[in-house]
């Protein structure tokens, strides 16, 4: 591809990861609210809240982990569970690994602290679109759309908690389902994509309330893309 011709696809589509970011960062924001406002509801100081945002940087996680310290669950169990339910991040390193092998170790161990689902979709919808991966593009993902948005979110959340109602009577509880759905949504294009998107969110739900939302997000993580794959197998795609 001309230099001249790749320039304007990769400005066009810093423009359009600019503008879905847009969305993804008042989701983000509103999420991060609800999840303070949880936070000081079990007792954390704004310091804690923010630190765990910080170096954790997994919005369902965190949430699960309010849920354990009310159960009184011991530090270990903690760790165990909420690794599960981070287990899908290593699916949407697997898929960004081939863009990103040529980077040093080091760089690619700080973009993976900031990986999240926000920041895979947004991130791997632009390489794609330009053929090849964009640092700076992914950092626009990762530190606008989800990272700044969440922290600073959190802390307003703690330090205004008691001047709130309960988020579930403002709706604000399905701030995440929905954005999960739209990012879902966005990454959809072929049958091959939406029978794995299908399977792997009716597994997830079945699973989750079967054994918990830990086993299930593992579940649908892996069951729907093998069945995505076998499909295209089927059909003559590699």
């Amino acid at each position: 591809m001309p230099a001249k011709v790749w320039a304007a696809s990769l400005a066009a589509s810093r423009r359009r990861l600019a503008t879905d970011m847009v969305g993804i960062s008042l989701s983000a924001a509103g999420f991060g609210v609800v999840y303070g406002v949880a936070a000081h509801g079990v007792g954390m100081s704004v310091l804690e809240a923010g630190s765990m945002s910080l170096v954790v940087f997994a919005g369902g996680a965190q949430f699960a982990v309010l849920g354990y310290i009310v159960g009184g669950y011991p530090w270990l169990a903690i760790v165990l569970l909420t690794s599960f339910i981070n287990a899908r991040h290593l699916l949407y390193g697997i898929v960004l690994a081939p863009y990103l092998a040529d980077r040093p170790r080091p760089l690619r161990a700080v973009m993976a602290h900031v990986l999240d689902d926000e920041t895979f979709a947004l991130s791997i919808a632009h390489f794609r679109r330009i053929g090849r991966a964009d640092l700076p593009g992914y950092w626009i993902a990762a530190i606008g759309g989800t990272f700044f948005p969440w922290i600073a979110a959190t802390l307003v959340g703690v330090a205004v908690a008691g001047s709130l109602p309960d988020p579930a009577r403002l709706g604000l509880d399905v701030i995440f389902p929905a954005a999960m759905a739209g990012l879902a949504v966005g990454l959809v294009t072929d049958t091959r994509e939406l029978i794995a998107a299908v399977v792997g969110g009716a597994t997830a739900v079945g699973v989750s309330l079967a054994f918990g939302p830990p086993i299930g997000i593992v579940a649908g993580g892996l069951v729907g893309p093998l069945v995505g794959m076998a499909y295209g197998w089927r059909g003559g795609r590699r």
